[in-house]
């Protein structure tokens, strides 16, 4: 009997929904195994992540790696950590940084791949885009309280965070408590899940 898991990660890497919006042409990035514990939900896929196919293969990954205390072992280990996006394509460039995910791709996707990973027990939220899909109205006003919020998100089995893009230094310059206090709650809440 096929892998229903396998089937659909093949049926979402030759996805060619959004192809004629993608100025570089489709190409889904993404990673997920049965035993997945972790789940992060970033915004869509860099420039540089287009070209390699490896999700967070870049500055903005490293980061976030840090933040969550994972090696690269750990966190491209599809047993271990499921990585998805709310579009699994580059969409492009805008004038300041990349365009937003299309909006076609994670309600046409999302669903399906959520429900073969049923041993999930912590989703990060990285961005506006995720956390506007995921928590809709339980979150705040703007990413900063949401994220500053993150321990209350934590019962719903969600984290939110900010993107770690190097784009962002001035938001974490100005915000020190996320790295003073929420910081420890993530890296708490991961290593609970023992990867």
């Amino acid at each position: 009997m096929p892998d229903p898991l396998a089937a659909l990660l093949t049926n979402i890497r030759e996805c060619t929904l959004c192809a004629d919006h993608l100025p570089c042409g489709p190409r889904p990035v993404v990673q997920a195994g049965p035993s997945a514990r972790l789940r992060v939900i970033g915004q869509a896929p860099g420039r540089k992540v287009h070209t390699t196919g490896v999700p967070w293969d870049d500055p903005s990954g490293d980061r976030l790696r840090t933040w969550l205390a994972l090696t690269p072992t750990q966190f491209y280990d599809p047993d271990k950590v499921a990585i998805m996006s709310m579009g699994f394509c580059y969409p492009g460039k805008a004038r300041s940084g990349d365009k937003p995910p299309r909006p076609e791709c994670a309600p046409h996707w999302h669903g399906a791949l959520n429900d073969r990973l049923p041993d999930v027990r912590l989703t990060v939220l990285i961005g506006q885009y995720a956390q506007a899909h995921y928590l809709r109205n339980q979150r705040k006003p703007t990413l900063t309280e949401t994220v500053k919020a993150a321990q209350n998100y934590l019962p719903l089995g969600y984290l939110p965070l900010p993107h770690p893009s190097p784009r962002n230094q001035p938001w974490l310059a100005k915000n020190r408590w996320f790295e003073e206090d929420v910081l420890p709650v993530v890296q708490t809440a991961v290593r609970s899940l023992a990867l």
